[in-house]
C-alpha cells in the first residue's frame, strides 16, 4: 500500500459526501428570483438620478427575498425539486 500524502488527500476526497443538493430547492429558485429583481431595481433607481428612495426599497426587496428562502426552507421547500437527496 502507497502511504504518500497525495493517497491520503485522494482517500479524505472520496470519503467526503458530494455536494449535488446546493442551491436546487424550490426555496433557493424563489429567493434568488426575489434577490435578482431587487438588485435590478436597485440598479434602475441608479441609473435614474440616482433615486435613493427607489434604491432603498430595492435593498428591503433583496432582504424580504432572502427571507423568504429561508422561510421556504424551514417550510419544507428547501429539498432538491427533482427528489435527488
Amino acid at each position: 500500500m502507497n502511504n504518500t500524502v497525495a493517497n491520503q488527500g485522494a482517500d479524505r476526497i472520496e470519503e467526503e459526501a458530494p455536494h449535488d443538493l446546493h442551491g436546487n430547492s424550490p426555496a433557493a429558485w424563489t429567493a434568488v428570483a426575489i434577490v435578482l429583481i431587487a438588485f435590478t431595481i436597485g440598479a434602475i433607481a441608479m441609473v435614474l438620478g440616482p433615486n435613493w428612495v427607489l434604491f432603498w426599497i430595492s435593498v428591503g426587496i433583496a432582504v424580504l427575498g432572502a427571507l423568504a428562502g429561508k422561510v421556504l426552507q424551514l417550510l419544507g421547500f428547501g429539498v432538491p425539486a427533482d427528489g435527488d437527496h
